[in-house]
């Protein structure tokens, strides 16, 4: 027998509106229902840890390894994520400044594990795509330049912002963050891209190489 949604939820989302369930309770009225052995609860819960360690080509196969979700849930969950993502894609807005990504990545500032991105800009400095290179345990995050430049080389990018989070709450990069922010420039440059920023978030704000005079000034082909 499935288990179904609660209530509230749906009272929740209609009473206020769709700004006012949480994540889990989003994903919660997408799938309906639940199993016999896993709650809609959990079963949610499992949908946004999934969602949270893979990029949109991945979303399909992997939600369909989860125990419960057949076919039809695990296309409706991606349907919805695509068409979200379509509808908050910003084509024909210009990104003047590197922190202007900000607003697009803050989201990960709220995340339990280190997440460490890539924003991959085109030559009019619009985004072409934000990429989740890795997740790791708290404050760790294990990173590979062949996964950070691979989405960008893809899309023909010509400059990047590199982006990651630190869960603890401490804005400051540490000596890790600072040697990879340097090997990373390095490699993006024999590869033709450009990295404009690299932006460290957290709930109370971020904190930007570029600002602070730790990451070299873009040249005139990588400038803004």
């Amino acid at each position: 027998m499935e288990k179904k949604i609660k209530p509230h939820v749906r009272e929740t989302a209609l009473t206020n509106g769709m700004a006012y369930p949480s994540d889990t309770e989003l994903v919660m009225l997408l799938l309906g229902s639940g199993t016999q052995k896993k709650p809609v609860e959990c079963l949610a819960d499992e949908v946004l840890k999934t969602i949270d360690r893979c990029n949109p080509p991945e979303w399909v196969q992997a939600l369909l390894q989860i125990e419960g979700i057949g076919t039809t849930k695990a296309l409706t969950i991606a349907a919805a994520l695509e068409l979200g993502r379509r509808l908050n894609r910003t084509p024909h807005t210009y990104v003047h400044d590197p922190a202007d990504c900000v607003p697009y990545v803050q989201h990960y500032a709220l995340k339990s594990m280190e997440h460490f991105l890539c924003i991959s800009l085109n030559g009019a400095r619009e985004i072409l795509s934000i990429h989740v290179v890795s997740v790791g345990a708290t404050n760790i995050a294990v990173v590979e330049p062949r996964d950070v430049f691979g989405d960008a080389i893809k899309n023909n990018a010509s400059a990047a912002v590199l982006c990651h989070n630190h869960p603890s709450g401490v804005c400051e990069p540490s000596q890790e963050d600072v040697a990879l922010t340097k090997h990373l420039v390095r490699v993006a440059a024999v590869l033709g891209i450009v990295i404009l920023d690299h932006i460290i978030l957290t709930r109370k704000g971020y904190f930007s190489f570029l600002e602070h005079g730790m990451l070299p000034i873009p040249t005139q082909r990588g400038s803004m």
